[in-house]
């Protein structure tokens, strides 16, 4: 595993319009933070949990930093990227180098937040990687200095239940699955663990269990039987797991504000594509993924 990476800080769903994508992940049961404002012209809402989040985020000022968002836009909504956390921003863009895996130069991003004791700026660095690197979407990782600003008391409880992220998964096709599962297994540095019965590889991201799945075709129906696929291109960010203590809870709050979902072989619910924005959205309940610890080398690692 690379030193500075220590698994999914955040994921980025990038969306057109930012207020009609509000409502529906308020009417979904998340509680959004307040709109904000980057510096390099984009906005976004955010649903925190105590050790990661997601944001929405839109583009409405063209910049070079958020240009990558405006193009993915054009074929519709979706999960864009995925923030890893890093100690080191700078570091980490340094191994890459190193390691002969492009990457651009850190960048500083702020955003005033308004606090009881009054407007403080969220600051954090990023670094992001080749979209060429990580077929599907862009990877980059995220550098928070003002985490206190950041994750707030008030924005941790959600009506649906979620506590965090519980695993993100990437459709592929099945012409470049191998490809695909290579990329990663070079980005991260590590092996991943391959399915005995169904082409599926799962990526460890970092010191926290919320690993990374690459699924062909067969994998994807497999797994999201019920489940309406992305329509983008593949490969593709496909799926985002939300973790839930249990899902009765959850699947009562949907019940009672009529929200439609699909129940999902496992146990967990899909949500219904209208109000999904251009992803998979699934609530598992249960704890972390667990798996074994996987070495540096390309061998690959089964799961039965």
């Amino acid at each position: 595993m690379r030193k500075h990476l220590q698994g999914v800080d955040h994921a980025v769903i990038a969306v057109a319009d930012l207020d009609r994508a509000q409502t529906d992940f308020e009417h979904l049961g998340f509680t959004l933070t307040p709109r904000g404002h980057h510096t390099k012209g984009s906005e976004n809402h955010c649903a925190m949990f105590p050790d990661d989040y997601f944001e929405l985020l839109a583009v409405p000022v063209d910049h070079p930093a958020t240009r990558y968002y405006s193009d993915f836009l054009r074929q519709g909504d979706g999960l864009a990227a995925v923030a890893l956390k890093t100690d080191d921003a700078a570091a980490f863009h340094a191994e890459m180098n190193e390691a002969g895996i492009g990457c651009e130069a850190p960048v500083d991003f702020s955003r005033p937040v308004v606090l009881p004791e009054g407007v403080r700026d969220a600051a954090f660095r990023i670094a992001q990687v080749d979209v060429a690197e990580t077929p599907g979407g862009r990877l980059f990782v995220c550098q928070h200095f003002t985490r206190d600003v950041v994750w707030r008391p008030q924005y941790l409880r959600h009506a649906n239940g979620a506590i965090g992220l519980q695993s993100i998964s990437i459709a592929s096709d099945q012409a470049r699955f191998a490809a695909v599962c290579g990329a990663y297994e070079r980005f991260f540095d590590l092996a991943g663990q391959r399915c005995a019965n169904l082409p599926t590889c799962l990526m460890a991201t970092g010191n926290a269990n919320t690993p990374i799945r690459i699924l062909a075709p067969s994998a994807l129906a497999a797994t999201y039987p019920c489940a309406r696929a992305p329509a983008r291109r593949l490969p593709c960010f496909a799926a985002l797991h939300f973790r839930v203590t249990a899902i009765g809870p959850t699947q009562q709050f949907f019940d009672q504000t009529g929200i439609a979902y699909t129940a999902q072989p496992d146990g967990s619910l899909a949500v219904d594509a209208p109000v999904s924005h251009g992803l998979i959205i699934v609530f598992t309940p249960g704890p972390a993924i667990e798996f074994a610890q996987m070495p540096k080398s390309p061998a690959t690692r089964t799961i039965r």
